[in-house]
């Protein structure tokens, strides 16, 4: 990955900055300036300003003014930001002594853009006094000169030394540094500084673009918690330069007492859920993973304490550094265990490790304010942004390194299936030519066996046609011998079984004697018919009358067995009187009124004809007349 184009200019500007503001700062050493065209910029910290500390609260302008209160004015070298009470109102005199000589116009600026309430006290020509209320409790558009910081243009018509009053409230601990500059240094200075804020947040916004656009290509969620990482540290860093206050919320000043707190808050969040997923720290460190949830929790529950009861637990304080720390030990432990992507991670976060310690100890004032120590966050959050950038080219390229060895395996892997398979192949087709040569030999088997399968089925069929003969002619036999017994009218009941064994036996005796030789249908007299839906029966082929094979016969209704009614309609026409009634209900195991109303039946029907003149077959076929359409 290529470093951008910006960042020797931005670097290159910031070191002129700084040493431009540590020169004017080494130059000034006394609370009394005299204002001279050849120094165009002096920088006055509270250690050599005379201010008083009012621990009441209660002093007024009048009261602070009045010539005996004037040696409670003191300068205390070793006083610094650390010191400073927000509890406590301090009152700050600068004495100037004006040039009407000079050609240049001049400014006073107030560096610190936290502090709520700065009250000039600036004297005329006559000595009285206007007043001009400053601070970051004022809607932006209030204030003299549209920056950032806090400025007021000095009037230099008249000579003499003129003692300018400041009064200073501020609920965090409050930077108290005047610079006293020529409106052309101002206006230098203040171009510079933008130019550099531009492309440093320039940068902080393409960044989160790119990994925006990268997170809805690739979908891994770490680029989108790195995204909402970089927007919050640039957020931050506004918040801190004033810059916030200026262009994203400049009629709502009660942001400014909270926004530096949410957003510290809010780079904590995203900062450690980034880690996490970055350093797999779920699988890679587990007790890790485990400690910066806690870290987290600890976090948010402060958080939430500053939001509704007490806004001091939303300052930078210097346990922040913590998850820094716990983040910045987490990566080394992933990169010692084997994991290389992480190398950049590891010094990325060893410089914001190193710029957010200094950048908290600077706000507890546990260290002494520099220039350099001021943009120390922005800084170490710009070499960590791009090493942040680089760590995941550089994760990408090793996953794309690991993706092309595995690829070249797999190639290789391919080549030795291929080779393996032509192996195969090759057997296979020797194995199918072999296999092939003896299906063919068995083929040739198979035919010869067919042929003389072939030949012994024609064998078969003729010794079929032999047996079929010998079985007509063995039926005919047994047919007349059946009629012969049946004429014989001599037949007993275990005879008669044994030629109709069943009721099957007697349909098809029914069946061949009714339309074995015709069939005539009793609707239409039409004489072709087909198999009927029940066995037994056959439907017209003309008016689809089904006929059942004991329609027309005596037979037809019977709720007893149907060989049990032939053997007592047998004993009726033979004559056969040999059974009285209860023998007849006895032998065929039948009711006695069953036997007695059924034979009635039999003899009504045939008790106009002569007994000499009945036949069996006519008997059972022509019972009742055929009924003609025609």
């Amino acid at each position: 990955m290529k470093m951008p184009k910006q960042l020797p200019t931005l670097l290159l500007l910031l070191l002129l900055f700084i040493g431009q503001e540590s020169i004017a700062q080494r130059v000034s050493g006394a609370a009394t300036l005299k204002i001279n065209d050849e120094l165009e910029e002096r920088i006055f910290p509270i250690s050599q300003l005379e201010f008083y500390e009012d621990k009441t609260n209660s002093l007024g302008f009048k009261d602070i003014i009045k010539p005996d209160f004037q040696d409670k004015f003191k300068i205390n070298p070793t006083f610094s930001k650390s010191n400073f009470n927000t509890d406590y109102t301090y009152w700050v005199k600068l004495s100037l002594e004006k040039n009407t000589f000079s050609k240049r116009l001049w400014i006073m600026e107030f560096y610190d853009q936290t502090i709520d309430k700065i009250a000039l006290y600036i004297p005329d020509a006559e000595n009285n006094y206007t007043y001009t209320l400053l601070g970051d409790a004022l809607p932006f558009n209030e204030r003299n000169l549209r920056h950032k910081n806090f400025e007021i243009i000095i009037d230099n018509n008249s000579e003499g030394i003129s003692n300018y009053y400041i009064k200073i409230n501020s609920s965090q601990k409050a930077d108290i540094r005047i610079a006293i500059r020529s409106l052309n240094r101002f206006v230098y200075y203040a171009l510079n500084e933008y130019y550099i804020y531009g492309i440093f947040y320039g940068m902080i916004l393409i960044i989160s673009l790119y990994n925006i656009l990268v997170f809805f290509a690739v979908k891994e969620i770490k680029y989108l918690y790195y995204t909402f990482y970089l927007l919050s540290v640039g957020i931050y860093a506004m918040c801190i330069d004033g810059i916030a206050f200026q262009y994203l919320w400049p009629s709502y000043p009660e942001w400014n007492q909270v926004a530096n707190g949410i957003f510290s808050y809010a780079i904590v969040v995203w900062a450690v859920l980034f880690s996490m997923k970055f350093l797999a720290t779920k699988t890679r460190a587990p007790w890790m993973h485990s400690m910066l949830k806690l870290i987290l929790a600890a976090k948010t529950i402060l958080f939430v304490i500053g939001i509704v009861w007490d806004p001091y637990f939303l300052e930078i304080r210097y346990y922040d550094v913590i998850p820094f720390f716990f983040i910045f030990f987490t990566s080394i432990y992933t990169w010692i265990s084997g994991y290389k992507a992480v190398r950049f991670f590891v010094i990325a976060y060893g410089c914001l490790f190193v710029g957010m310690g200094i950048k908290v100890l600077s706000n507890a004032a546990i260290i002494q304010h520099y220039t350099l120590i001021y943009y120390s966050l922005h800084i170490s959050f710009l070499i960590e942004m791009l090493l942040l950038t680089f760590a995941l080219g550089d994760r990408i390229r090793i996953l794309k390194a690991n993706r092309d060895k595995a690829q070249k395996r797999s190639f290789e892997q391919i080549k030795i299936n291929y080779a393996l398979k032509e192996k195969v192949n090759k057997e296979l087709e020797h194995k199918v030519k072999e296999r092939t040569v003896e299906l063919e030999q068995k083929n040739n088997l198979l035919e010869s066996y067919n042929a003389k399968l072939i030949e012994k089925d024609e064998e078969i069929k003729r010794i079929n046609a032999l047996l079929d003969k010998d079985n007509w002619k063995l039926k005919s036999n047994i047919k007349q011998s059946l009629q012969d017994r049946l004429d014989n009218h001599s037949l007993s009941y275990e005879e008669f079984v044994k030629i109709f064994p069943d009721t099957s036996a007697c349909y098809r005796y029914l069946e061949d004697l009714k339309w074995n030789k015709t069939f005539i249908c009793r609707n239409c007299g039409h004489h072709k018919a087909s198999k009927g839906p029940k066995l037994f029966s056959k439907r017209c082929s003309k008016c689809g009358y089904i006929e059942s094979v004991t329609a027309g016969t005596i037979f037809h209704g019977v709720k007893f067995p149907l060989e049990k009614a032939f053997y007592i309609v047998y004993l009726v026409i033979s004559n056969h009187q040999v059974y009285t009634l209860d023998q007849m209900a006895s032998i065929l195991d039948l009711r006695k009124n069953t036997v007695w109303s059924f034979r009635k039946r039999v003899t009504a029907i045939f008790a106009d004809k002569p007994a000499s003149s009945l036949q069996w077959k006519d008997i059972l076929t022509d019972i009742t007349p055929v009924k003609h359409d025609n």
